[in-house]
């Protein structure tokens, strides 16, 4: 062995540390250079004082909101400035923030404006009240318009901003003008094109941002990365060696607090149309061009035209429906959905789908892919296993008497983000036994702070990067692909009969095992 090994390995060991530092802080949050004017429709609402409040909040405290910057609160609810700060600490603290040292320098970014979303009269002193407080705290005409309201108030929030020309960009107001919208984005096909077209009177494309906070996750995010940033992993993402897919998102939360909402929407609308869709597609798209907002998007809408149509006449044999039965969670009995507050007695609302899909191209052709969503399930947990093919020829079949169990690769991305890899390896001993090991990433042993999904989304749209937010086509080849099948579900007349009932605390009917279980 060469006498220099040792030393050679511990100087490329020292400059591998040495390069950490610089490396890392390449890494950090991209702050926005750029003042922004928060404008917050709903501040006084729920989705605000869980999640938004708080992300800016942890994002101010991290260092990453633009040196000027302003949060403008706009409600029905009628309070004074003062009274909507004391309202967001509280909020803060609910939401776990511990650490409020920094409150008192970010509430003074917080103002608040009494609204009725239905009043022209009210977006003008909105309006001008926007140009004093850019004024003021120097953010000129950048403003970022969040829908946190219900989804019925976007056409009209939209149409308020336009008339009182607050949508408008123009190279001599030297300003941009952003709009960020919520799930659900319409309630079927139609509805989807008709809320594109309202939006798009009064904001362009480039706009519009529609969120869908899944995808600023960690380990969703990787997904791309690992596919294409790795020479190992792309040529194996094919029909020649992928069994199957599948993709998990179950809650063990039931309806909760939003029974009115859900009897309309249903686990349908609630989960595949936005979140399932997106993964399946992170999972089964091309390679982009380029790692840019455009490049990727466009491949996104490529691969949801390639989706194969539901056949309607043998439905049973592609999608399971479910309705949550009493039962217990983690050792508390808790009801069924149809004696939740707030439900019909004798509702047919699913509140589990299992579905099998199939992709019409030459990388996918006859790769199921096996989507399951549910509430009041056994563990919230949201993973992707892709399942290999066998090994083609089994040459340890004469000294082993249990059969090899194919590779698998797992995104874990709830409750913890992981990424595992399982192969074969030889049991230590004089015999040939072998068994399953795990290679595996794990964010929490990586000591950088990567942002919530929340933080992510935030300082994307202040920083103009629509990377992971969904374009008008997309969103509508979704709702193309999935309306024949949510209005084939909700018309049947046999709905009680095709509806499976499961307790809760398990892991959904039984119908829905037999599925994945069946044949491709």
């Amino acid at each position: 062995m060469n006498a220099d090994a040792p030393r050679d390995f511990l100087t490329l060991q020292a400059a591998l540390r040495a390069e950490s530092p610089a490396q890392a802080a390449s890494c950090e949050c991209l702050r926005p250079s750029e003042p922004c004017a928060f404008i917050i429709f709903g501040a006084s609402g729920d989705l605000a004082a869980r999640k938004i409040m708080p992300a800016l909040y942890r994002l101010y405290q991290n260092k990453y909101l633009p040196r000027w910057f302003l949060l403008l609160g706009c409600g029905r609810t009628e309070l004074s400035d003062a009274d909507f700060r004391a309202r967001i600490r509280s909020a803060l603290l609910k939401a776990g923030v511990k650490d409020l040292a920094r409150w008192k320098r970010f509430s003074q970014h917080l103002c608040y404006q009494t609204i009725r979303y239905e009043s022209p009269k009210d977006f003008k002193r909105l309006a001008s009240r926007c140009r004093d407080l850019g004024l003021h705290y120097k953010t000129g005409n950048n403003r970022l318009f969040y829908l946190a309201v219900p989804p019925f108030l976007y056409q009209t929030i939209a149409a308020m901003i336009g008339q009182a020309g607050l949508a408008r960009e123009s190279k001599r107001a030297s300003g941009w003008s952003r709009i960020v919208v919520e799930k659900p984005f319409g309630t079927s096909l139609a509805t989807a094109i008709e809320l594109n077209r309202l939006l798009l009177r009064q904001f362009q494309e480039h706009q519009i941002y529609r969120i869908d906070h899944y995808l600023a996750k960690e380990t969703i995010q990787n997904i791309l990365v690992f596919r294409f940033a790795n020479a190992i992993c792309e040529p194996l993402w094919n029909r020649q060696y992928i069994e199957r897919v599948d993709i998990c998102a179950a809650e063990q939360l039931g309806v909760e607090h939003r029974a009115g909402y859900y009897e309309e929407a249903g686990v349908l609308r609630d989960m595949f149309q936005n979140h399932m869709m997106q993964l399946i597609a992170l999972i089964g798209m091309e390679p982009p061009a380029h790692f840019l907002p455009e490049s990727v998007r466009d491949e996104k809408a490529k691969f949801f035209q390639s989706l194969a149509p539901f056949d309607l006449a043998r439905i049973g044999q592609q999608i399971v429906l479910g309705q949550y039965a009493a039962g217990k969670i983690a050792g508390r009995i808790v009801p069924a959905y149809r004696e939740e507050p707030g439900v019909d007695s004798r509702s047919l609302t699913p509140t589990f789908v299992a579905m099998k899909l199939f992709v019409d191209n030459w990388r996918w052709q006859g790769v199921p892919f096996y989507i399951t969503s549910g509430k009041r399930l056994a563990q919230k947990l949201t993973q992707i296993t892709i399942q290999f093919k066998d090994v083609p020829h089994a040459i340890f079949r004469n000294i082993i008497s249990q059969g090899i169990r194919a590779n698998r690769l797992t995104f874990l991305i709830q409750p913890r983000e992981k990424i595992t890899l399982s192969f074969q390896a030889k049991v230590p001993g004089s015999t040939v036994c072998l068994r399953s090991i795990n290679m595996e990433f794990s964010y929490e042993s990586d000591h950088a702070r990567g942002l919530e999904a929340y933080e992510r989304v935030l300082i994307d749209c202040m920083n103009g990067d629509q990377m992971l937010f969904l374009r008008q086509d997309s969103e509508e080849l979704c709702w193309s692909f999935l309306t024949p099948l949510i209005e084939d579900c909700e018309q049947c007349v046999h709905k009680e009969k095709i509806l499976n009932y499961y307790k809760a605390g398990s892991w959904g009917p039984e119908a829905a095992e037999q599925l994945r279980n069946q044949p491709a």
